[in-house]
């Protein structure tokens, strides 16, 4: 009697949403040259990663937390009431530890860097499939050296209540500390210029700035001091690895 071949093992199947083609191509080939992973579904919006999300039910979603024109962060918790059983690991550019602990706040099970090697984000995407928690090594040293009371960190920064800012809010602040234009920020988001200023003025108003100019600085002074020294611009930043 002819032996039976062993019956293949099931791979863990993965959502990705990014929102850009090229990058979210190369994850995707990345991902499915694993033998215990695959691919089931891309989503390149928050509407099209609810649609998927719903449809797939899938092991994991790897998400970029710039992901159009809405907020990653309530999509997070919304997932999480809607779908509990499915781990969220944040996939993302954004290396300042405020963005890796709102999302984590929010629910994500895990936060790695864009730029991290690529054997890094495979443990990552293992590690949060097995039920446990992941933060890439940079963002975990920044973590502890905030809880430590970093003394690189300014005394400006640190009254900066930027946890009152939304997912999108806090994203304009950034690229205003990074000296970057509303016109430029509206394309880079995707969004239109009345938006952006009217993102502007709610900054404004839940820091307790009289006017532009008065946010700008801020926003720059925020930046210096809470984004990685070989971040190359932080979120705006646009290094690659996959």
């Amino acid at each position: 009697m002819k032996a039976r071949s062993p019956k293949p093992l099931a791979k863990s199947r993965i959502l990705v949403a990014d929102e850009q083609p090229l990058l979210r191509a190369g994850v995707v080939h990345f991902i499915n040259r694993k033998d215990d992973l695959v691919v089931c579904g891309e989503a390149d919006s928050i509407a099209s990663a609810r649609t998927e999300a719903a449809r797939l039910v899938p092991d994991l979603l790897l998400l970029d937390l710039r992901l159009g024109s809405g907020d990653t962060i309530d999509l997070i918790k919304d997932f999480k009431i809607q779908h509990p059983s499915m781990p969220i690991l944040v996939f993302s550019q954004f290396d300042e530890t405020l963005f890796a602990e709102k999302a984590l706040r929010a629910g994500a099970m895990g936060y790695v860097l864009k730029q991290e090697a690529t054997e890094e984000v495979l443990t990552a995407v293992r590690t949060v499939l097995n039920g446990a928690m992941y933060v890439s090594r940079q963002i975990a040293v920044l973590i502890l050296q905030k809880s430590l009371g970093n003394p690189l960190q300014s005394a400006a920064a640190n009254d900066v209540t930027v946890e009152k800012l939304s997912d999108r809010e806090l994203h304009v602040f950034q690229r205003l500390g990074a000296r970057v234009g509303t016109r430029q920020i509206a394309v880079e988001l995707k969004l239109s210029i009345k938006t952006i200023e009217t993102h502007r003025e709610n900054i404004k108003h839940k820091l307790g700035l009289g006017n532009g100019s008065e946010l700008v600085e801020c926003a720059t002074d925020w930046v210096k001091s809470n984004f990685l020294p070989n971040s190359n611009g932080g979120a705006g930043s646009d290094r690659r690895t996959l």
